[in-house]
């Protein structure tokens, strides 16, 4: 029989390992994905490219994998963090471990995302929500595999507790949500990663910069991101791209837009778990300590893990997908 995993409360990796700032870099380092190569191409190997019809003429791809065991316990659809793909290694990961334990698991890319700045015109922002739960929904109409989940990592635990949000109002029938280190409120990350070790902010811009720069060549009739714009810091370039692009009225009404601070998850009708960590240099955990939430929406903070990292030990294996399977397997709440 396989032993439980700790609680998350209990959750302490080797000495060595508990610093956040590793934690964090371990997680999607390239040190990870070469230890972890041969299991994560099993998993490219059983996905089958899907384009989802999000509605509005919106397009977004993903991976479709089916576990062999038949029949599926359910189906997961698992959204990634900000400027990282369906290929990113922890997506990979937890793609593998959940077809292990017998689910079917759909891997999306959001806009602008992976190798997708093709596939539509307008530019990508967090609070493109609709598009995404119109992906769910097509997920959820193509397989019909109940039960059906939604997980994510950090921006994509934002994303997946804002589809559980609205998936009654959208006709999903969504069993349960479970989030990784969620983006709780922008203002408050933002000012995390300009305060802490500038590692995080260089490393989204030098990824965020790249992604704009393939979109500039895709659609130059639409998009001029010239030298000065391009070597903006994090905070100037957001507010000028949310100024150019988009009709939000400031970069504070931007982030209000995705913000789910607060009392805004109590109306969360569907079962669902949170795992952070107290560590966590890039989510403040004052911010999840203020939320507000309905008794079937669980809140668990590990006091290590860094941002998504939660690495057990040396072989890098992650105890976020002990805690999004058991999770799953209680229906998305205990």
């Amino acid at each position: 029989m396989e032993r439980r995993p700790p609680r998350p409360a209990d959750f302490r990796p080797p000495r060595l390992l508990r610093n956040p700032h590793v934690q964090s870099v371990l997680a999607s380092s390239a040190l990870r994905r070469l230890l972890h190569r041969r299991r994560n191409r099993e998993v490219e190997a059983r996905s089958s490219e899907v384009l989802l019809d999000c509605g509005d003429g919106v397009r977004l791809q993903g991976f479709h994998a089916a576990t062999p065991a038949r029949p599926a316990r359910g189906l997961v659809v698992l959204l990634h963090g900000w400027e990282g793909s369906a290929q990113s290694s922890y997506m990979l990961g937890v793609g593998r471990r959940l077809l292990d334990a017998g689910y079917d698991v759909f891997r999306l890319n959001f806009r602008d995302h992976g190798a997708t700045h093709h596939l539509n015109r307008e530019i990508f922002h967090s609070c493109r929500i609709d598009e995404v739960v119109g992906a769910v929904r097509d997920v959820s109409r193509r397989y019909g595999e109940r039960p059906l989940h939604v997980a994510g990592f950090s921006l994509g635990g934002n994303f997946a507790l804002r589809v559980g949000l609205r998936a009654p109002a959208a006709g999903i029938p969504l069993a349960g949500v479970v989030a990784v280190c969620p983006a709780i409120h922008p203002p408050h990350i933002l000012r995390a990663m300009e305060r802490g070790p500038r590692l995080y902010h260089d490393y989204f811009m030098l990824k965020w910069r790249a992604s704009l720069k393939r979109k500039m060549r895709l659609f130059p009739e639409a998009y001029v991101f010239e030298p000065r714009f391009l070597k903006l810091p994090m905070r100037e370039m957001t507010a000028e791209l949310i100024a150019r692009y988009t009709d939000f009225e400031s970069l504070d009404a931007y982030f209000d837009g995705y913000s789910i601070r607060g009392d805004r998850l109590r109306s969360l009708a569907v079962p669902a778990s949170i795992l952070t960590s107290r560590d966590d240099p890039i989510i403040p955990v004052d911010d999840f300590h203020a939320l507000e939430l309905p008794p079937h929406v669980t809140l668990d903070i590990a006091p290590y893990g860094g941002h998504c990292g939660f690495i057990r030990d040396w072989s890098l294996r992650s105890y976020a997908e002990d805690f999004l399977i058991e999770r799953l397997a209680a229906g998305g709440g205990r």
